[in-house]
């Protein structure tokens, strides 16, 4: 085995050999043949241990284990200790989750921290046999039968080539000691079940049965690739980035024979869910929204409107003083005393300065704000009605700061100046207020 791990590593990692590797060990036989694995090819290697506190004395009996080992082939070791059973109630997730959760964290943490390059982690062909069947049990898209990647952004799993029986086979021979987890035993977990009752009466069928299915995902793998080049293309017809924002254009999306999909290609990594209802807001009516924990999804006439989602609405109250000639936040604007008008532009108002009074005020709109609109004779208008008229989405209407001089309007911002503070023929003193 190790020439063919050798070899694998050579044409699949060849940036390997001169980076700084952390390995994931836990002292099971998995985790300790890659060690010796490693360790026969001299690569630049330090070990990381967690300690779950799951089954008592073995749980530190493991990590003793694994400490010894470093400490007599003077490899370099980090250890952790997780109380994974409060971690799992405070954030009402179940054992295995609260674990990757920690233990993840924690690598990324000290990849940073030891300026190590990557983690190796001893997944191997049989781990991604049961992660296929579990997704497979739960329902999945087409990426969740692909199953577990060689390598994730900074975690490389050089074993997934690899059955559990040739790690078994040359442990045996190189007389490699591993402990033994005895959760492993029970069939309470689901990937115990399919590990000890499922998976091998699939081998009895069919003795070939993981080469089979090895074949199986590498196809689904080159699958998985043409749907997502195809996908992105598509996306660049479809889709048109606006700052944090993405509008999908509803025309040419339901030209497709089956937008769907693609939505769905383009949709899931921002954490949303609730797919039919997704599905449903392209017919549905102008204003409909779907919400993820960060990120939601607008129907606005002919667009669905991609855009981030803080979950609060905004409340603050930002001054700006008679000395200021500068705002940088919330948004970028000047102010200066100019001597005449030049043409205006929905980023430029002009003001009679003698009419305002500061310190002026933005804010966002409220409900029922009434402002005078310019040109129109004094004639009130709710900045909603304007809002209306001017056919903004709900999303243009939140990002909408109005300025205040009192309790009368200036400018609902990049739409339009109040009447009231309007340059006339008496005006001694103007005002130009400028978005950058």
């Amino acid at each position: 085995m190790f020439s063919k791990f050798k070899n694998h590593i050579v044409s699949r990692f060849p940036f390997l050999a001169e980076k700084k590797l952390f390995l994931a060990v836990s002292g099971g036989l998995d985790s300790m043949v890659l060690l010796h694995l490693f360790k026969q090819l001299n690569y630049e290697i330090a070990v990381l241990h967690c300690n779950f506190q799951l089954r008592g004395l073995e749980s530190f009996g493991d990590q003793e284990f694994i400490q010894n080992y470093c400490d007599q082939n003077n490899i370099k070791i980090f250890t952790t200790q997780f109380d994974t059973e409060a971690f799992a109630n405070d954030y009402k997730v179940s054992i295995q989750v609260a674990a990757r959760e920690l233990r993840y964290s924690w690598f990324y943490e000290l990849l940073e921290e030891k300026n190590f390059d990557f983690l190796l982690t001893a997944h191997h062909a049989d781990d991604n046999l049961e992660t296929f069947i579990i997704n497979l049990t739960r329902g999945t898209g087409l990426e969740g039968l692909t199953g577990i990647p060689e390598q994730n952004d900074k975690i490389i799993r050089p074993l997934l080539p690899f059955s559990r029986d040739e790690i078994l086979k040359y442990a045996e021979e190189h007389k490699i000691e591993w402990r033994e987890d005895s959760s492993n035993a029970s069939t309470k977990y689901l990937r115990n079940k399919i590990r000890h009752d499922l998976v091998p009466i699939l081998k009895e069928i069919n003795p070939n049965f993981l080469d089979a299915f090895q074949k199986t995902q590498s196809f689904l793998q080159e699958s998985n690739e043409m749907v997502e080049d195809a996908s992105i293309m598509v996306y660049q017809q479809v889709a048109k980035e606006a700052g944090d924002d993405i509008h999908f254009d509803l025309n040419q999306l339901k030209k497709l024979p089956n937008y769907k999909s693609y939505l769905y290609q383009w949709l899931k990594e921002f954490g949303f869910s609730a797919w039919n209802d997704i599905y449903d807001l392209v017919e549905g009516q102008s204003g409909k929204q779907i919400f993820a924990e960060e990120f939601r999804l607008l129907k606005n006439r002919e667009m669905l409107i991609l855009t981030p989602f803080s979950g609060t609405s905004e409340k603050e109250e930002f001054e700006i003083s008679e000395n200021d000639t500068e705002v940088n936040f919330p948004l970028k604007m000047t102010l200066c005393n100019v001597g005449h008008t030049t043409f205006g532009s929905n980023r430029t108002i002009f003001v009679d300065a003698e009419k305002i009074h500061f310190p002026l005020i933005l804010r966002k709109w409220n409900e029922g704000d009434i402002f005078q609109p310019f040109g129109m004779n004094g004639k009130s208008k709710k900045v909603s009605k304007l809002f209306k008229d001017e056919k903004l989405s709900l999303i243009e209407k939140e990002k909408t700061w109005i300025l205040w001089s009192g309790d009368k309007i200036v400018w609902v911002i990049g739409i339009r100046q109040d009447e009231r503070f309007k340059i006339e023929n008496t005006t001694n003193k103007i005002l130009k207020i400028e978005m950058q």
